[in-house]
């Protein structure tokens, strides 16, 4: 079920609306946003601490003169329910599956940025007549601590430990200080440091404040929320897919990073495109992801 909701657009300047799901005994609510006409386009930001559908809005506004744009809040992060849930991949398939098929009701593309790519790629490759084209965005399939090297067992612990009630909380305000956000987006999400302004920050860790809202990250964070666990894995799923595929990689993105999205770039088919930027260029290049994502997308129609 969704419904309008009476508060005033925010996110991408569309019109705000709510999307009611039962998972693991709960009826949870996710925010999304519409905006523009036409063939639909369904976004979905990047996982991350401080994943929000904002993050889609200017590459939203791009597209709504030429399509029917739709951003989503993944299940605990933005505006979305953030309860203490284990966040899995199993959840998400399944949240997933069944918004597209509550909120559509003709065949979408569907944009997906950062860790968002495995979900992609998997309900595409389940729901073909549903999903008519994809476009991966800075694809990862790998948590930051298991691209660190940790283990398994270790990554278990720091979620367990993030997830504890006085423990945790003060570990997640620790990692989500304003000062440890900006060296984040610096290291390896913005290429251009001049952007991250002290309001830019401030926007960003407010997001991270909510109530509940170190459950989900932490998941991420600890490879919780990697839907595949090889590049091998990643790329297979890829080349199950039977439709259109576009990657669009960022040339300052991390190496091991980089080296995923080459390789699933490099796939028989597969359009590609290097552009400045590195994990976050959605947010921070949209101009130049449209110049290269738009013929593509109207290639389609």
């Amino acid at each position: 079920m969704s419904t309008d909701l009476l508060s005033p657009p925010v996110g991408i300047g569309g019109v705000v609306q709510e999307y009611f799901c039962s998972l693991e005994n709960q009826q949870l609510r996710v925010v999304y946003e519409t905006l523009g006409t036409g063939s639909p386009i369904l976004l979905l930001p990047a996982f991350s601490t401080v994943s929000m559908r904002s993050e889609m809005g200017e590459l939203a506004k791009l597209l709504s003169p030429h399509f029917q744009v739709v951003a989503v809040d993944w299940l605990g992060f933005g505006e979305s329910s953030r309860a203490s849930l284990d966040y899995r991949p199993e959840l998400y398939h399944q949240f997933l599956q069944n918004f597209v098929k509550s909120v559509f009701n003709t065949p979408i593309t569907v944009i997906g940025a950062g860790h968002a790519a495995s979900y992609v790629l998997q309900l595409a490759v389940n729901q073909p007549d549903v999903v008519s084209a994809v476009v991966l965005l800075a694809p990862t399939w790998r948590g930051p601590l298991p691209t660190m090297g940790a283990s398994q067992q270790i990554a278990g612990m720091v979620r367990g430990l993030v997830r504890s009630p006085i423990l945790g909380q003060a570990l997640y305000k620790l990692n989500t200080t304003p000062s440890f956000l900006s060296l984040m987006y610096r290291r390896h999400v913005y290429a251009d440091p001049a952007i991250l302004t002290p309001s830019f920050i401030q926007h960003k860790w407010r997001n991270t404040q909510k109530p509940g809202a170190r459950f989900a990250p932490a998941a991420f964070v600890t490879g919780n929320l990697d839907a595949v666990h090889s590049q091998d894995d990643f790329l297979a799923l890829a080349k199950r897919l039977s439709v259109p595929l576009m990657v669009i990689i960022g040339e300052s993105s991390p190496p091991k990073s980089k080296a995923d999205m080459e390789a699933i770039a490099a796939l028989p088919s597969v359009r590609s495109a290097v552009i400045p930027g590195s994990l976050g260029l959605h947010e921070e290049y949209p101009e130049v992801v449209l110049q290269e994502v738009l013929p593509f997308l109207k290639t389609l129609s």
